[in-house]
């Protein structure tokens, strides 16, 4: 469950990711639109692939700056050594990790950069640990998100991007009593509870934020930008590869 308001993307998180110097960079699916966009902006060639082309036609007509491409993730219509930098932003987790670290090397430039950013809900903050707590009464996964962070993991496992770095950085969402209980209502298997459930679920939250707001000010919704980067290895791809006197071994199966 995420609030519909992205707020203010800390300019410092980008700082952190774009590349030291203007170039080419290739975004890795739709969601990573707007931060590819920001990337654009500062000057750098961004083309976005996404293996649907709906997608690609709806990131074309919202960012005419960026070029698109269909394409498969783990099979990139591009030449080897190509990009500075490759963006993956909110979907790492939806991709074939081994499959797609492979491809994303061999399309980086010697010294290029693999770039992923999350952009998670935080909830360290007490009223959105009890808000929790209320949404888990009704649905035991509410809020339960993060799994998605372990496929960075993946990374630092390839042996093409060895030194993976990690930073972390607030972001503060304004949100209103209404936009609360839309957010909750909302939710895909909150959505479909009985009236008299939903209500008093949408009861309990209402009373959550007004205990907790400070009126006229609407609540805080805190997330942490998380990113990371790497410089890809390319010894694993160069490398020579030796048979022996005796070549390769083959055994079938019949």
């Amino acid at each position: 469950m995420t609030n519909g308001s992205t707020g203010s993307f800390p300019a410092a998180a980008l700082d952190w990711l774009a590349p030291a110097e203007p170039g080419t960079v290739l975004a890795i699916g739709r969601p990573s639109a707007v931060t590819a966009n920001r990337l654009a902006e500062r000057g750098n060639t961004v083309l976005l692939s996404d293996k649907s082309g709906s997608a690609v036609r709806a990131v074309r007509r919202r960012y005419p700056s960026l070029q698109t491409v269909a394409a498969a993730p783990d099979a990139l219509p591009f030449v080897p050594c190509c990009f500075h930098q490759l963006l993956v932003a909110q979907g790492l987790h939806l991709l074939p990790s081994s499959l797609v670290l492979d491809e994303f090397a061999r399309v980086l430039a010697p010294g290029g950069q693999l770039a992923v950013l999350h952009t998670a809900r935080d909830d360290s903050v007490p009223w959105v640990r009890r808000l929790a707590k209320i949404l888990q009464e009704y649905d035991p996964d509410a809020m339960t998100g993060g799994a998605e962070l372990y496929s960075v993991a993946a990374i630092a496992a390839s042996p093409h991007f060895p030194v993976v770095e990690h930073r972390s950085f607030r972001l503060w969402t304004p949100i209103t009593r209404d936009g609360l209980l839309e957010m909750v209502s909302s939710a895909p298997r909150l959505s479909v509870l009985e009236q008299p459930e939903a209500d008093h679920l949408l009861g309990e939250v209402g009373r959550l934020y007004d205990t907790s707001a400070r009126a006229p000010e609407p609540l805080l919704l805190p997330y942490s930008v998380l990113c990371w980067r790497a410089v890809v290895d390319h010894s694993e791809l160069s490398a020579a590869i030796r048979t022996g006197d005796e070549g390769f071994g083959i055994t079938f199966p019949w």
